[in-house]
């Protein structure tokens, strides 16, 4: 399926980097790296500069922490994503919000896509990117509420159950005015999810993907993946990339990224084997 966000259009072999800017000062990757504004907008327009598709701006920690008003997370998120959008047009910009009057305020400013990372905890969600002809992701969170943190979770068949919640959601967003072509499902890895479920969705990609609906996974420096190695915060990242081809290789089309050249790296080496894109050079042995 052709994947439009905003005035962005994609085909079925185009792998999209998500770039994660965190305006809070307690993400679990980066520890308020970005939380003053002008970090948040330099670390934007880089990570356009080292191939991001897609930069995904957020306000609020998507686990337990301090309580962030609405006010305060659009005055979080809202100028960054007028000064991205002053900066470049040539980049996709998304906001992760679970709350409707958040995405309202910066649709208007000029966001494109609503990341929806708490699975439609607002049910106004679909109808306000509806109005703005506007792009959405819908998420598997297990039906929990927005920063929780469940404890031991079961599921009889947890893929089975992202797809039902997944499509679910996307046949709602679709019939409350969302365009088809500007949704796209995430499983949601370590949300509501234990290792093992995660690994299960993982290596079941390919059964979300056949759904039809565009695949976006968030995996990077996960829980999953340093619980899966016996690894840190800070040395996960080859274990993404692991992650991360894989998944292309199973069909998902948008991975959300700390580490945006190498993960762009990764992806485009990915996209010239399987003679998706032409080799920058071929030099060796013909000159």
């Amino acid at each position: 399926m052709p994947l439009r966000l905003g005035q962005h259009r994609y085909d079925e072999h185009d792998l999209l980097v998500m770039a994660i800017v965190n305006r809070t000062p307690d993400s679990f990757y980066d520890k308020g790296e970005t939380f003053a504004l002008q970090a948040a907008i330099d670390k934007a327009v880089r990570a356009v500069e080292l191939g991001a598709d897609i930069v995904d701006i957020g306000g609020v920690k998507a686990g337990p922490g301090t309580e962030v008003s609405t006010a305060e997370e659009i005055d979080r998120v809202a100028p960054v994503v007028e000064a991205v959008r002053a900066e470049r047009d040539d980049v996709v910009i998304s906001v992760d919000t679970y709350r409707a009057e958040v995405a309202q305020e910066v649709l208007r400013r000029g966001c494109d896509l609503i990341n929806d990372s708490w699975g439609g905890a607002d049910p106004r969600m679909a109808e306000v990117v509806a109005a703005y002809d506007a792009a959405l992701v819908c998420s598997h969170v297990g039906g929990h509420s927005p920063r929780t943190d469940p404890h031991r979770v079961r599921y009889a068949d947890v893929v089975a159950n992202v797809i039902a919640t997944c499509t679910r959601l996307a046949e709602d967003a679709v019939a409350r005015g969302v365009r088809r072509d500007s949704v796209l499902i995430d499983p949601c890895h370590d949300f509501a999810k234990n290792t093992r479920h995660s690994l299960e969705v993982t290596r079941r990609l390919d059964e979300l993907v056949a759904t039809g609906w565009p695949v976006l996974v968030a995996l990077s420096n996960k829980d999953f993946v340093g619980e899966s190695l016996d690894l840190g915060r800070l040395e996960r990242v080859p274990g993404t990339l692991a992650a991360t081809v894989y998944s292309a290789m199973r069909g998902a089309r948008v991975f959300r990224a700390h580490n945006v050249a190498e993960t762009r790296q990764a992806l485009d080496m990915l996209a010239v084997i399987e003679g998706w894109r032409e080799p920058a050079a071929t030099i060796r042995a013909l000159a």
